[in-house]
């Protein structure tokens, strides 16, 4: 199978890496051409994905039209707010019937639309069908590792959720199928803000109670707006919702729960990213999904929250405080 893998960055570097040590023909694009020169060169990517060798028989090319030259399965790994420019460029150059899987994870903040329906917007209809999104429980590091990981695919179409499945699976990487693409999504977009509250939390030392607190209450708000745009909410209690949060929630790897942390230190948002270096895609993602949920009418207090610190200029312990006085309620 020939791959292409839109994206270079670790998440993308991973993800191709597993296709190439399955044997496929793989080929990295990315507009960071000293970062594919590298993997062309060097088979690493110090810039994303330090210290990890990645297969010889992994291929950089920077013109996205040769890169995508007879691909059978084409991986969008860019950050969620260059998904479109990215695959307007790219659409010329995919041939029908090739399933197209986004594993960004993000809502796009002038329309306000998932990945997948960005994705549908570009796209021409006879390509809908083969859209599918990949997410879950997954650090980049830790899959270029090879150690055990579990995620989700998902596509309106069976066959295709299958087909990729198959593209991906692995003694070390198990992707589990769904057709709830929209649960899917919103799990894994709203996960990074409920992630960067979380950090917020950590930085202030509040110990278990409060991050328990924040990842029960984080997924009710998460399940409340995947609902109402249509989810299964059994998608929420499963890799895509509940795996997802826990994970960026508790673990040092999180960018998101780095930025909480960084913004209970009394750090600026970019400074932070600045220092990460990479994308924290639950910055971006607390205005999107803030407005999102405004525009539907569904009440998400973590997230109006992370929005006002982020947007706002509203203090951390201020915006805990407003969180924390909010009227009494029963839980369910």
């Amino acid at each position: 199978m020939r791959c292409t893998v839109l994206g270079a960055g670790s998440w993308g570097t991973a993800l191709a890496s597993l296709l190439a040590g399955k044997g496929y023909t793989v080929t990295s694009w990315d507009k960071d051409h000293a970062v594919l020169d590298d993997i062309a060169r060097n088979h690493r990517n110090e810039r994303y994905l330090p210290g990890a060798p990645l297969p010889a028989t992994l291929h950089a090319n920077p013109d996205a039209a040769k890169a995508l030259e007879g691909a059978e399965l084409v991986v969008l790994a860019v950050p969620s707010h260059a998904i479109r420019p990215v695959i307007i460029e790219a659409k010329r150059h995919i041939h029908a019937g090739t399933p197209v899987v986004c594993v960004a994870k993000g809502i796009e903040l002038d329309t306000l639309m998932t990945m997948s329906e960005v994705l549908e917007d570009v796209l021409p209809v006879p390509l809908h069908p083969y859209v599918a999104v990949l997410s879950g429980p997954s650090f980049a590091k830790e899959v270029a590792k090879g150690l055990p990981t579990a995620v989700t695919v998902a596509a309106r179409w069976e066959r295709i959720a299958k087909q990729v499945q198959d593209a991906f699976h692995t003694k070390m990487f198990r992707p589990y199928t769904s057709g709830d693409v929209v649960g899917v999504e919103i799990g894994g977009c709203v996960k990074n803000v409920v992630a960067i509250a979380a950090g917020i939390s950590d930085g202030f030392g509040f110990g278990a109670n409060s991050l328990a607190a924040l990842i029960t209450r984080g997924l009710a708000e998460i399940s409340r707006l995947a609902v109402r745009k249509g989810a299964n909410p059994l998608t929420l209690s499963g890799l895509a919702g509940l795996g997802d949060l826990v994970l960026t929630c508790s673990s040092d790897l999180s960018r998101n729960r780095t930025v909480g942390r960084g913004l209970a230190q009394g750090k600026s948002a970019d400074e932070i990213q600045r220092e990460l270096g990479q994308v924290a895609e639950g910055v971006r993602n607390a205005k999107s999904a803030r407005d999102l949920a405004r525009r539907l009418g569904v009440e998400m207090p973590i997230t109006e929250s992370v929005y006002r610190v982020l947007y706002e200029n509203v203090s951390p312990r201020e915006a805990l405080t407003q969180l924390m006085m909010r009227e009494t309620k029963p839980e369910i």
